[in-house]
């Protein structure tokens, strides 16, 4: 055989298993369909030296594996957006406002918000993240949206408009279409006293870059990476596998490590692998979403004593500085296809019109400016992982498994498609590989 292993996907998931790997004295192959590692992960440089995040960029302190490996190539973690000073603001079609409580928010509505989050951590506190399959209600609680159990809650409108506007600003789906369990088990895997706390989910970045993990754990492996490599068939065998890539070049290894999103990974035929841990992988699914980044001289929304975080109901669902002068912003699924629906030449103009709704006139004068369409990026078809109602229990138990000498990892096989899962399943199919031998 040619090699011990072949990892498909130098994302932070393949790298992660490809380097463990390695340093066990595996013979590692890794595929990658871009010319460049990091999958949903990049950065840029700017004139001045700065760094701009284009995908991946912030985790939190229960983020443990991310941490752990970020301390291992030397990396630096510091404090993310959440140190920043000033309010957050709100932008909806009434108008734009800052600080709590949101702006259409009237009597009553406080108090409920905090009775209706009560129950949710509470609720929360009953599923196990790593099986909410056994909870005793686990098919009723996934057959219920979080907007339809919100109003059985007794939510007002107002409060289930700002659990909506808060989810969206994550690029995740509307609460309307995300499962309760899948929203129960999110929160179980890191709890907190609000339905998503900043701190615990993103109060931490590296200060090199997230990009620069994924670059120099691909520094480490070397020649290991194959780039422009995209795979078509995966033949799975306990004698071998095979590798076909595009192209017709045949590829054997003893053992295959797929971390690939889900997404693409149903465009690879594979066989030798059971119908239902293919029917498995296959049936989840991603929010369709991008992300925007523009850089400035200064961050001129402290004169405004905002701190750079919002939350939006216009084509842009939140923004948050990424570093000093460089602002952020997600586009969520549901305003994906206004720009689709344009000319690309038009579609910064119409993003920084947005921002500058929050920020004013010098929010349109950025230096530089990138998109990033993920949903329609053909080696990703997405951002973070999207649980529907009804998928939770279609996905099951067979979730984040393995068929060795079939090995899954990626940020999709965790609980919400975030950088600590790919790390986090990425080294984990690393042992399991190892302890098969």
């Amino acid at each position: 055989m040619n090699h011990d292993v072949i990892v498909l996907g130098a994302g932070l998931a393949g790298l992660a298993a490809a380097r463990d790997l390695s340093a066990a004295g595996a013979d590692v192959l890794v595929l990658e369909a871009r010319d460049r590692v990091g999958g949903r992960v990049e950065q840029a440089v700017l004139p001045d030296g700065r760094l701009v995040q284009l995908g991946g960029e912030v985790v939190g302190r229960a983020h443990t594996a991310y941490l752990a490996l970020a301390e291992e190539l030397g990396l630096a973690l510091v404090p993310s957006y959440v140190a920043e000073p000033g309010r957050m603001a709100r932008a909806t079609a009434e108008g734009v406002s800052a600080g709590e409580p949101p702006h259409w928010f009237g009597p009553g509505d406080e108090a409920g918000h905090r009775r209706v989050t009560e129950a949710f951590v509470a609720l929360a506190g009953t599923v196990d993240p790593e099986d909410p399959w056994s909870h005793p209600q686990a098919a009723a609680l996934d057959r219920l949206s979080v907007g339809d159990w919100l109003r059985s809650e007794g939510a007002s409108p107002a409060v289930v408009r700002l659990w909506e506007i808060g989810q969206l600003a994550l690029a995740s789906g509307s609460y309307e279409r995300t499962s309760l369990l899948a929203a129960l088990r999110k929160h179980a895997a890191v709890p907190g006293a609000g339905a998503y706390d900043y701190e615990d989910w993103e109060g931490l970045r590296v200060a090199e870059g997230s990009a620069t993990v994924a670059l120099r754990m691909a520094a480490g492996l070397g020649r290991r990476i194959r780039l422009s490599a995209p795979v078509e068939e995966v033949a799975v065998r306990s004698e071998g596998c095979r590798v076909r890539l595009a192209g017709g070049e045949t590829l054997t290894a003893g053992a295959v490590v797929s971390a690939l999103p889900v997404g693409p990974l149903r465009s690879v035929t594979v066989t030798g692998v059971s119908e239902a841990r293919l029917a498995s992988l296959h049936r989840q699914r991603h929010a369709v979403a991008a992300k925007f980044a523009a850089a400035y001289d200064r961050p001129f929304w402290r004169n405004l004593e905002l701190n750079g975080l919002s939350e939006c109901e216009g084509v842009l669902g939140s923004t948050w500085p990424q570093s000093e002068g460089v602002l952020s912003a997600l586009i969520p699924p549901e305003r994906y296809g206004v720009l689709l629906g344009m000319p690309a030449e038009l579609r910064d103009q119409e993003l920084l019109g947005d921002v500058a709704r929050l920020y004013g006139a010098e929010a349109l004068q950025p230096f530089s400016c990138y998109l990033r369409m993920w949903g329609t990026d053909p080696w990703t078809q997405g951002y973070v992982t999207q649980w529907n109602p009804g998928d939770v229990m279609a996905v099951g138990p067979l979730h984040g498994t393995h068929e060795p000498p079939f090995y899954v990892c990626g940020s999709d096989q965790w609980v919400a498609g975030y950088m600590e899962g790919a790390v986090r399943t990425g080294r984990a199919a690393a042992r399991e590989v190892l302890r098969h031998g």
